[in-house]
């Protein structure tokens, strides 16, 4: 299992575009490896669909995406036509599927979910989301049962989140957007704060303490 702000583990894998290794596949970008059951199943084929349909929003924002599943490549391929067909994301597959039919990485990264097999009774991957900064660690990682499909645009807004808050002294707040106003650090001074953060307002609540200061969003 990987913990926040641990190294990803690097690794090689076949894929539907060929052979890679992860961290020279991620380079100086952001990466969002996503994990599903199986191919040719239901809830996954609509979120394949809606991540294909995401990528440039995805690009906009310096991130590559790669899923993966248990699944050998060949079945992969074959299973891109009904995803594309499905969700109209054509003309083709705007990202690779990784095959980890030994459940190598999925082991490793603590993805296989105990109450879905498949039919020679072998564990199957749970609904993984892991997101990889330029520096390779981990800044993510949320895990989905079988039943919940994921909500992508979350996961977008995360990555607005992760990549503000890296460069600026701020926190986003309770279903914080892009452009909307965020929390200056507690780590920072009042001091350093008037002067970082000139429009910051702080406000008033019961115990007197001044920790809740809100500044627009820092460009």
């Amino acid at each position: 299992m990987v913990n926040l702000g641990d190294v990803f583990p690097d690794f090689e894998a076949e894929t539907t575009q060929g052979k890679i290794k992860f961290h020279d596949w991620v380079g100086d970008k952001w990466a969002v490896l996503c994990s599903h059951p199986a191919d040719f199943t239901p809830v996954c084929t609509t979120e394949l669909g809606k991540l294909n349909k995401l990528k440039p929003e995805f690009d906009k924002r310096n991130a590559k995406l790669i899923a993966l599943s248990c699944d050998p490549v060949e079945s992969h391929n074959a299973w891109w036509k009904d995803i594309i067909d499905y969700s109209d994301s054509g003309p083709e597959p705007r990202y690779p599927i990784i095959s980890d039919p030994k459940r190598e990485l999925a082991v490793k990264l603590g993805m296989l979910d105990p109450d879905e097999k498949d039919k020679a009774g072998l564990p199957l991957t749970c609904r993984a989301v892991f997101i990889v900064g330029p520096d390779k660690k981990l800044k993510l990682s949320i895990l989905y049962p079988a039943t919940t499909g994921r909500n992508f645009d979350e996961v977008l807004r995360v990555i607005d989140s992760l990549q503000l808050t890296a460069t600026k002294k701020v926190a986003t707040p309770v279903n914080w957007e892009t452009g909307g106003e965020c929390m200056v650090l507690p780590s920072v001074s009042a001091e350093d704060a008037a002067q970082l953060f000139p429009e910051m307002r702080t406000e008033k609540v019961p115990s007197g303490k001044p920790y809740l200061r809100f500044t627009p969003q820092p460009k």
